[in-house]
């Protein structure tokens, strides 16, 4: 048994790096949809199919239970998934399984709030907002997942989404430093001007952006937080194991890397951010 880690590319290592260094007797499979990436541009209607398959493949590879180490699945798929083919699909599987995303931790992180909390409506009146930022791909950004979801816990914070089209592909493809900051400038400027100054704070919200993480600081001014997802991701998956001893994780410090694309050589970008070659083996499992 194994923890599953899906993504739609190279985007889901930042989080399952974190899970690795987190969980490191854990058995891991890392599964990257590279046949049908990017899902950023994507109808909601086949990203939650191709996210079904991912995680039907993970299971069958041997997960009990699989992080959608990826924005865009989590706010568009994974509620979905959960009401209306999960429940179905244990009972045929039969044995645990489940799926998590991470929306949920991201948010903890972003409000200081555990997820059950909502917000007085009828508060004191709010004399200055603290304002964040979300870098997200097109599908998370019509979603409006972190308006929506913070606004129910913060009254306080505004949130201002900025759809970064084509971002997570470049990253995904490695290209050249000097090209993915000219991208990047871009749309910090581009969200200045919609809020009419820098945010306050600003969320990555796209496992791929992590990767070049540092791209995204030099743009925005000197000191702005950058609320990450990989850490307070492995601290909820970590408690919820805890807490769910049913799910059979495995202990052997076993990794397997699975992709749907051609096999072929990760990215340099990929592999200076994992720390080391990476070899995938490729899979049909996943349709077109």
């Amino acid at each position: 048994m194994a923890i599953g880690v899906f993504d739609s590319g190279i985007g889901g290592l930042s989080i399952h790096r974190a899970l690795v260094d987190r969980l490191p007797q854990a058995d891991f499979v890392y599964l990257a949809d590279q046949k049908h990436t990017p899902y950023g541009d994507r109808s909601g209607e086949e990203i939650v199919e191709l996210t079904r398959l991912g995680c039907e493949t993970l299971f069958d590879a041997g997960a009990s239970l699989v992080v959608l180490a990826c924005n865009t699945a989590s706010a568009v798929a994974l509620r979905r998934l959960q009401s209306s083919w999960l429940a179905q699909f244990r009972k045929t599987y039969k044995r645990p399984v489940n799926v998590l995303g991470i929306i949920v931790p991201t948010i903890e992180a972003a409000t200081g709030l555990p997820w059950e909390h909502e917000a007085e409506r009828r508060g004191p009146k709010i004399e200055k907002l603290d304002v964040i930022g979300v870098f997200s791909t097109v599908a998370t950004a019509r979603s409006r997942v972190y308006e929506i979801e913070i606004d129910k816990r913060r009254q306080d914070l505004a949130v201002f989404t900025e759809a970064c089209s084509g971002l997570a592909d470049m990253i995904e493809q490695g290209a050249e430093r000097a090209q993915l900051s000219a991208k990047i400038k871009g749309h910090v400027d581009s969200l200045k001007i919609r809020i009419g100054r820098y945010p306050d704070r600003a969320i990555l919200g796209c496992t791929h952006y992590e990767i070049v993480a540092d791209l995204f600081r030099e743009h925005l001014p000197a000191g702005t937080p950058l609320i990450h997802q990989p850490e307070p991701v492995a601290k909820a998956l970590a408690d919820y194991i805890g807490r769910h001893p049913e799910y059979n994780i495995g202990d052997s410090g076993r990794r397997a890397f699975l992709t749907t694309g051609a096999l072929k050589s990760q990215s340099a970008l990929a592999e200076a951010f994992w720390g080391g070659p990476l070899s995938f083996e490729t899979l049909q499992a996943v349709a077109s």
